[in-house]
């Protein structure tokens, strides 16, 4: 349906099929949108949500767990915590489960509640309406104000305005460029390199410049375009929803025909110059105004809908003034619109969750079964193994041992198998390794000679004594000449 009607109002428009985006001319050129707040109900809700994920956001990096911040990825280090248990290359595994869960929960959440998390928690929604927006209302004014002044002449007090907004965006993109990197080395980290020459880790400071620049020019210029051009969720929703999917939407049977009219007494309103019975839409415009990505939510589902309700508190506003029921415009589904029952429980959704729900398991019992100790035994650069004088053979070893607890631990190494074997360990035991500390040691591993009687391969087993009892045992295949 081609979406063209008239801008008396400052509303968006399309005016005709050609332009596909609200945002984009048909030339291609930026078309800019000022969004008009209504601050209905579920705006107040949205605001709350929306200042305790930015709280919750900040906090991760900062909000210490067993000694470490709550998640730190340290790729650098290749160690990666989350909520006070660190995972390092050798748990890909889990990790592995963990992607696989959070993928799996997104598509769970998309098919029983649409674009919540579009709506209601992505950063680029939270930051962009309740952050940067708010303060250019506050320093440029209201929408249709801002709109006349950035049609105008470019005035000392437009540029005084603009100026002052984008010097204030400067500084929170810069405070936000270092909550994030802040989650890659570390809030203490950062601090200490906020204080001295920035040529000692001239890298991250980049990174810093960098992602300023990237969330100032996001949040001050690109905006809704990140969601309606950018972001590849809008595309996958199409195959992630179905009819029975929450959606926001408007209710055609109701609204239609929409129009001005005036209301009767026991029965609709109606058209003075027609006489025609209208529905309760009476096509102001408000959804529309309303909008942050400037589509109308009468033309059906679109893509650019991010769910965010801003269409059903303008919506409900009005109908509470034309004293018409609210929920012209609200949260429903494609079934519940055509009159059918929505169904929670429906193929995709009993998949979806019976995935996640496996996903998840395994991943709480890997990691509540893990070990506390990560041992792991390989062979040292060089050749295989050495014949010595006296008829024996070395194989030279080389243990790599992490300790995964939060508390010191000590090791020390001994040989199961063969039982005639001698082990020269380089360095003193026991080994001290503290909370998550990784120590390599090299040990020589000598046994007779008629061990590889037979075959050039011997198996071999150790143990690892660690001073709180655990006692790890690893195997690994000696090398030796066949005779």
């Amino acid at each position: 349906m081609p979406r063209s009607f008239i801008d008396a109002d400052d509303v968006a428009i399309l005016e005709s099929p050609e332009e596909v985006l609200t945002t984009l001319d048909r030339d291609g050129k930026r078309k800019w949108l000022y969004p008009t707040p209504s601050k209905g109900r579920f705006w107040k809700r949205r605001l709350v949500l929306g200042w305790a994920l930015i709280a919750f956001f900040v906090a991760l990096p900062i909000v210490r767990i067993n000694g470490k911040p709550a998640v730190l990825l340290d790729v650098m280090a290749r160690e990666f915590t989350f909520f006070g248990a660190t995972f390092y290359p050798t748990d890909s595994f889990y990790l592995l489960l963990f992607g696989l869960s959070a993928l799996v929960s997104i598509f769970l959440l998309t098919a029983l509640l649409g674009r919540v998390w579009c709506g209601w928690g992505c950063p680029q929604t939270v930051y962009l309406e309740f952050v940067y927006r708010p303060i250019e209302r506050w320093i440029e004014g209201p929408e249709h104000v801002r709109k006349r002044r950035n049609a105008g002449p470019r005035t000392a007090d437009w540029l005084r305005r603009r100026v002052a907004k984008l010097a204030i965006y400067l500084v929170i993109s810069v405070a936000l460029a270092h909550v994030f990197v802040s989650y890659f080395v570390g809030w203490d980290r950062l601090l200490v390199w906020m204080q001295g020459d920035p040529r000692e880790h001239w890298g991250y400071f980049v990174m810093m410049a960098g992602t300023s620049a990237l969330i100032l020019y996001d949040f001050g210029y690109f905006r809704e375009q990140m969601c309606t051009i950018a972001c590849p969720y809008a595309r996958f929703q199409s195959v992630l929803m179905d009819e029975d999917s929450l959606i926001v939407s408007y209710d055609y049977t109701r609204g239609e025909p929409r129009g001005k009219g005036k209301k009767q007494a026991d029965g609709p309103r109606i058209n003075k110059k027609t006489g025609e019975a209208l529905g309760d839409c009476i096509d102001c415009y408000a959804c529309v105004r309303t909008c942050p990505t400037g589509i109308d939510i009468r033309d059906g589902l679109q893509m650019e809908c991010i769910a965010c309700t801003q269409c059903i508190d303008a919506c409900d506003a009005i109908m509470d003034k034309m004293d018409l029921a609210r929920g012209l415009i609200r949260y429903t589904s494609e079934h519940a619109l055509d009159g059918e029952k929505t169904r929670v429980a429906r193929p995709r959704t009993v998949l979806y969750t019976l995935f996640f729900a496996a996903l998840v398991t395994a991943f709480a019992v890997g990691v509540a079964t893990r070990g506390s100790y990560d041992v792991n035994v390989g062979r040292a650069v060089g050749e295989p193994f050495t014949a010595l004088p006296d008829g024996t053979v070395a194989n030279r070893l080389r243990f790599r041992v992490r300790n995964q607890t939060p508390r010191d631990a000590a090791f020390e190494i001994r040989a199961l198998e063969p039982s005639d074997a001698a082990l020269r360990i380089v360095g003193v035991q026991p080994f001290a390794l503290t909370p998550q500390e990784m120590k390599r040691v090299e040990v020589w591993v000598i046994v007779p000679a008629t061990t590889f009687a037979t075959d050039d391969e011997a198996p071999a087993r150790f143990a690892l004594d660690f001073d709180d009892g655990t006692v790890e045992e690893v195997e690994y295949v000696l090398l030796g000449p066949s005779e």
